[in-house]
């Protein structure tokens, strides 16, 4: 990468230019990565800032969870006899059933993200890892 300068009056100056920047397209589970790095770990939130991958980064991290979580849904639901036939004869219980899949995949997510976190601390040589 060269630098080039220009000369302004008595002083030369690096023409520096910022890179174009994708718009930020990510939702909570990129919003909660967002917040952890900035909070614990400072170094790698600009590191990613500086490089300009904290978008792609944040945009990957929310897009993987989403993933996840759709999938956990579909399988417990499949997995506990939700089907399109409930839907039809009794929605209540349906929308019961499928809003207790929903929190309890939501919960496994989370749950995983903190698994991240902790795997994190240890790589990154946290002085006390969590104990489990």
């Amino acid at each position: 990468m060269e630098i080039t300068y220009s000369k302004y009056g008595d002083y030369y100056l690096p023409n520096l230019v910022l890179s174009e920047e994708e718009p930020a397209t990510y939702g909570r589970f990129g919003r909660m990565r967002l917040k952890y790095l900035k909070e614990h770990r400072r170094a790698t939130y600009t590191n990613l800032k500086t490089s300009g991958q904290l978008t792609h980064h944040l945009s990957e991290t929310d897009r993987e969870a989403n993933k996840m979580l759709r999938l956990l849904i579909e399988q417990m639901a499949q997995a506990q006899g939700i089907t399109e036939q409930l839907k039809a004869e009794d929605q209540m219980a349906w929308v019961g059933a499928m809003n207790n899949t929903f929190n309890a995949a939501e919960k496994i997510v989370l749950l995983s993200f903190k698994q991240f976190k902790a795997v994190d601390k240890v790589v990154f040589g946290a002085a006390n890892p969590p104990k489990s």
